[in-house]
């Protein structure tokens, strides 16, 4: 392989970690596809915070990459949020269609450069809280039905939150190390059935916090203001 080559794979690195998030979706239009939805949910989740990981280390961050990344979520967040909705019931999957206009609505705002960073989160915490739901409701033997529809619903509001929400465990993860032990509890909860519970409130214990924070500060400033 030529130098030339080699450095056009080296500047695209995070491009390729994107698209290859993305690409293994193909087995959920398979008829047998929902025993491979878990796994499928952490891949993608560790692909999207690789390819932010090695622009930043490898300092090959471009608007065009920041574009990919949001494209090959909204793609990828889109086909795991219908699958999981329509597995389950009509009204579960008529309200997981509501959760992708808001992640397509999101993903077409942040086609700017200006909006991109730090803007991400409440999609990626949509897929995450979908995981819990999908380990819990095994773990426990319950229909996962009408917890999915509340997740749904509820991640569709904060998508349209223009506040960041700093308070979730996501949003503290900041450095690389961080970032890594997120990813590592997404597979413990999948592996080790007696974690499930308690990191799975840990993520979404944190995310009402931050919305209830969010809400609380606004109705001080209302009423600052009246």
């Amino acid at each position: 392989m030529s130098k030339y080559f080699r450095e056009i794979i080296y500047k695209n690195l995070p491009n390729i970690v994107s698209i290859l998030g993305v690409l293994p979706l193909v087995l959920l239009f398979r008829e047998d596809s929902f025993q491979f939805i878990i796994p499928l949910i952490i891949y993608n989740n560790i692909m999207d915070d690789l390819d932010g990981i090695l622009a930043v280390k490898l300092n090959i961050k471009s608007d065009f990459g920041a574009r990919l990344d949001n494209v090959c979520d909204a793609i990828s967040h889109t086909i795991l949020v219908m699958v999981i909705g329509m597995h389950y019931s009509l009204i579960c999957g008529l309200i997981s269609l509501v959760a992708v206009a808001a992640i397509l609505i999101r993903s077409v705002s942040r086609l700017s450069p200006s909006k991109v960073d730090g803007m991400g989160s409440p999609t990626n915490e949509l897929i995450r809280h979908l995981l819990f739901v999908l380990l819990l409701a095994d773990m426990f033997s319950f229909n996962p039905a009408w917890p999915l529809v509340m997740i749904f619903l509820m991640n569709t509001i904060s998508m349209f939150i223009p506040y960041p929400m700093p308070y979730m465990i996501r949003s503290q993860a900041k450095t690389i190390p961080a970032i890594l032990l997120v990813n590592i509890t997404l597979i413990l909860a999948w592996l080790l059935p007696y974690t499930t519970p308690v990191i799975a409130g840990g993520f979404i214990l944190t995310y009402f916090y931050s919305l209830i924070k969010i809400f609380w500060k606004r109705l001080k400033s209302i009423f600052v203001h009246v």
